[in-house]
């Protein structure tokens, strides 16, 4: 349990030390940059959610057809 712990805060920090180093070397203005940090990050959330309703789905069907007597 500690090393899941440990590396998913050595992920945490390398993805922080990583965008951090990304903005400031970034070729573009901060607020273009900013723009399309938002738009990547509307574009995930969107992913994750139409990923999540799908599996969500599946799972259900999965259950009614476990529900389900069989003859």
């Amino acid at each position: 349990m500690r090393r899941a712990i440990g590396f998913l805060i050595g992920v945490m920090v390398g993805a922080l030390v990583g965008s951090t180093i990304a903005l400031l070397l970034a070729p573009e203005s901060g607020e273009r940059l900013r723009a399309a940090i938002r738009e990547r990050g509307v574009n995930f959330l969107a992913e994750v959610r139409q990923a999540a309703d799908t599996r969500r789905i599946e799972l259900q069907e999965r259950l009614e057809a476990l529900r389900t007597p069989q003859a």
